[in-house]
């Protein structure tokens, strides 16, 4: 069995793959942007790390999305209908949820195929 941990630090893993499926949870750069803005940023990092690891979006399979704010809902999802490719969206479930940093409004976990 063969587990490939990424940028591993002593708390986590940038990105795990196991059985050539990749684990990985984005948080925003942009810590001063409206929620619609740390979403489109994270989505972005996820576009980067499944792409460095021969992957794209098409290829998620699971999505968890958290909110620190209930009210930025419609704004997460704009950006998300945005960059999601139709006809290959996958699981996904958004909670509200408060997050470590004050300054998040959105993170999101993703489990996609590689």
């Amino acid at each position: 069995m063969t587990i490939t941990r990424i940028d591993a630090e002593a708390r986590w893993s940038d990105v795990v793959i196991h059985n050539q499926t990749l684990y990985y949870t984005g948080v925003p750069e942009n810590l001063q942007a409206d929620a619609y803005e740390q979403t489109a940023n994270t989505l972005a990092q996820i576009d980067a790390i499944l792409q460095k690891q021969g992957s794209d979006k098409t290829k998620i399979l699971d999505a968890t999305i958290f909110l620190a704010n209930g009210d930025d809902f419609a704004a997460m999802n704009k950006a998300w209908d945005e960059w999601v490719v139709a006809g290959h969206a996958p699981v996904r479930c958004t909670v509200q949820a408060r997050l470590m940093k004050a300054e998040y409004k959105v993170e999101i976990k993703i489990i996609a195929a590689v």
